[in-house]
């Protein structure tokens, strides 16, 4: 447990252990936890994929923490540079990153200037879906199945994969097919 990280954005939730052919790292925030965590087991058990889930405690901490490091850069350009805190964080994790929010795109996008390396965000953009949660999240692609895909979509923009593994696993999950998602197994009011 990391409490500055809790405190300032951003803790790893759960470390990747075992040894696998590509890692990536996973960033979720709130009811998007447990599928980034399933999203975790997927990638090791079927993809070869060593992903670490990192706890978001907040967006927009971590960006006026950015902002406030290039503002300080502008004013004394003669001082030594600080480093983001997100940029701290991330600064020895590998492979690609993507950041996951039952909220629009443009909550975790606030980050991107200050993450290392390839970045996908994945939000809930959009408006006019009723359906049940896993419906809900498939149609946004913020699933455990999509971030998958998302993950191994950037691992072959990076060179790190066949570009058609991503292609088969969006096939084998329809990703694009609401009726596709997982039978809804919590309450109804419940994330």
């Amino acid at each position: 447990f990391d409490p500055e990280g809790l405190l300032r954005g951003i803790y790893r939730y759960h470390a990747a252990t075992e040894q696998r052919a590509s890692k990536a790292q996973i960033l979720a925030s709130g009811v998007a936890m447990p599928s980034a965590l399933k999203a975790a087991e997927m990638l090791a058990a079927e993809w070869d994929v060593a992903a670490d889930v990192w706890s978001v405690t907040s967006w927009g901490e971590l960006n006026r923490d950015g902002v406030n490091v290039q503002k300080a850069k502008l004013r004394h350009p003669d001082r030594p540079a600080g480093v983001p805190y997100v940029t701290q964080a991330l600064c020895d994790a590998s492979g690609p990153v993507i950041a996951v929010s039952d909220w629009m795109r443009a909550v975790p996008e606030q980050i991107r200037p200050w993450v290392p390396g390839t970045f996908v965000t994945l939000g809930t953009d959009g408006f006019g879906f009723s359906d049940t949660r896993p419906a809900a999240r498939r149609f946004f692609n913020t699933d455990a199945e999509s971030q998958v895909v998302a993950v191994l979509e950037a691992l072959a923009r990076d060179g790190e994969i066949d570009p058609s593994v991503p292609v088969a696993a969006a096939r084998q999950y329809r990703i694009d097919d609401v009726q596709a998602a997982p039978e809804q197994t919590s309450d109804p009011g419940v994330a």
